[in-house]
């Protein structure tokens, strides 16, 4: 066991090793290293352990361990040496053909597109068009392109009936329902937290711990609480520690804070190459017209754009997301993703590997709502290169998990048995009423969990349950806060009559809390 566990450790070692030869960090730390020779303190004789030290008292030793400690929050550990590739994306067989043939559909819909509009999926913009893009790009919102034939390639409801028919097939037994007890939508058998694991996992927000969002409000005296927590938070920025400001913002970030905090944790720094990166992006977006820019188009004009806090990000969405369809280094995260990029084929080349490309280049067709994922982020960002770093970031770690199909713990399908097991297990009464009436409870908080509540909670609420989705490193935070709003909301939910009702009763203004 011990040797096993040594292995585990050498393997994760060297797969960071080899992450970080490719960086940037890397080149900078060699150069640091040079140049530090010329410094009367290095000393021949002790040369190894003067540039360490040299390292650690300028900072770079710090970065090189936030570097390492991002390296381990986003990929997961290495597999056994003897286990294939699809296993670090999806160690599940069945859950791996769901999501391929999941896929197939969403590529039919998209090609089915193409064809009945006659568009091209990429097109190379005539010169007078470029120029005319690069003029408006801060001003993308007052352009009204017409997309009424558009429509999105799909909605998390579609996604749901596809999660809905998802069966293991060693527990098919006949006509018998396989997880006989479970009366939820969601009939795979996976591991989910029970309340005391919940309790455990999520110990900073127990009820004796203060909590931003609760003990900063105007009648708890800011000396019990908020003031402590402000000067520890600064504390945490002066000593650039993104595993300590993980730990902080658990129990939530001051909003003067949170920007700073949040790109700590992400590893995000803005660095000149970031930028120029960005601009790359810029320049490919500019020079190439892609079928997915409609799409993105349509979805921010029928959700930001419609809502009252994040209409006035409109321009900052397109910029972003238009970038974000482009930018190839996203692909990597399809390494632990149970997705695959979808390919497209040169004309005349179809099914030759050769004259295949990915399709949109990042690999992500965007769904009805994708945009809702950015818009929050624009109230802590206003540099749009920052603005993009930190949303691809959120993407990589978290957001792709809420419309994949997989087993994973912060997948959307374990969200999804979560909710209901704690809904089924804490609240039967409400279960069953609600499934006798029609309205399955995972039917109404379905969209929310996908949208990470964005678009459905008030900003500030929103960004206190970010807060704890960065600071736990996972989205389980999700289903627990869904389940928490049926609780919140039960005695009313007894009374209601349909699905129509139910989620009336729930669409509180912005806020599924408000009375």
């Amino acid at each position: 066991m011990m040797l096993e566990q040594d292995t585990g450790l050498s393997l994760a070692i060297a797969q960071i090793v080899q992450r970080l030869k490719g960086s940037s960090l890397h080149s900078q730390l060699e150069r640091q290293a040079r140049g530090s020779l010329h410094k009367p303190e290095i000393k021949l004789e002790s040369l190894k352990e003067d540039i360490k030290e040299f390292l650690k008292t300028s900072g770079w030793e710090k970065r090189l361990q936030n570097a390492v400690y991002s390296e381990l929050n986003v990929f997961p550990s290495p597999c056994h040496p003897a286990a294939p590739p699809e296993h670090m994306k999806e160690p599940l067989v069945y859950m791996r053909k769901a999501q391929g043939s999941w896929e197939k559909r969403i590529l039919k819909s998209l090609n089915s597109m193409c064809t009945e509009l006659s568009i091209p999926l990429a097109r190379k913009r005539p010169i007078g068009e470029q120029k005319e893009l690069l003029n408006k790009w801060n001003e993308m919102g007052t352009d009204e392109p017409d997309l009424s034939l558009f429509r999105p390639v799909y909605a998390p409801k579609d996604f749901l009936e596809v999660l809905m028919n998802l069966r293991n097939p060693n527990y098919e037994n006949g006509d018998q329902p396989s997880f006989k007890n479970h009366l939820g939508l969601i009939q795979v058998p996976l591991k989910v937290k029970d309340i005391p694991e919940l309790r455990d996992y999520f110990s900073e927000l127990g009820l004796n711990t203060g909590q931003l969002g609760i003990d900063d409000s105007t009648q708890v005296p800011p000396e019990l609480f908020e003031n402590e927590h402000v000067r520890v938070g600064q504390t945490v920025l002066t000593e650039q520690d993104s595993a300590a400001a993980q730990q902080y913002v658990r129990q939530g970030c001051p909003t003067a804070l949170r920007a700073e905090l949040w790109a700590l944790i992400l590893n995000i720094s803005n660095q000149p190459e970031d930028i120029l990166y960005y601009e790359q992006l810029k320049s490919n977006v500019i020079q190439h017209d892609l079928l997915v820019d409609s799409l993105i188009y349509k979805d921010v004009k029928l959700t930001a754009s419609n809502d009252d806090y994040y209409f006035v990000f409109e321009d900052y969405l397109y910029q972003v997301l238009l970038c974000f369809s482009r930018d190839t280094s996203v692909l990597e995260h399809f390494s632990y993703n149970s997705a695959t990029p979808p390919k497209s084929y040169i004309r005349g080349k179809l099914g030759v590997e050769e004259y295949a490309v990915f399709y949109p280049p990042n690999g992500v067709i965007p769904f009805h709502g994708f945009s809702m994922y950015v818009a929050p982020l624009c109230f802590l960002y206003h540099e749009p290169s920052k603005l993009y770093q930190i949303f691809r970031e959120m993407y990589v770690r978290f957001f792709f998990r809420l419309h994949s199909i997989s087993s994973h713990p912060s997948g959307i399908v374990s969200l999804c048995l979560l909710f209901e097991t704690l809904l089924q297990t804490h609240l039967p009464q409400l279960f069953y009423h609600l499934r006798e009436i029609g309205a399955q409870p995972l039917r109404i908080s379905f969209k929310w969990m996908v949208r990470a509540f964005s678009g459905y909670l008030a900003t500030d609420q929103l960004l206190l349950l970010w807060d704890r989705i960065l600071g736990y490193n996972s989205l389980e935070i999700l289903a627990v806060l869904a389940a928490a709003v049926f609780a919140f909301r039960a005695v009313n939910l007894m009374e209601v009559t349909s699905l129509a009702a139910a989620e009336i009763e729930k669409s509180g203004e912005k806020g599924i809390f408000t009375d």
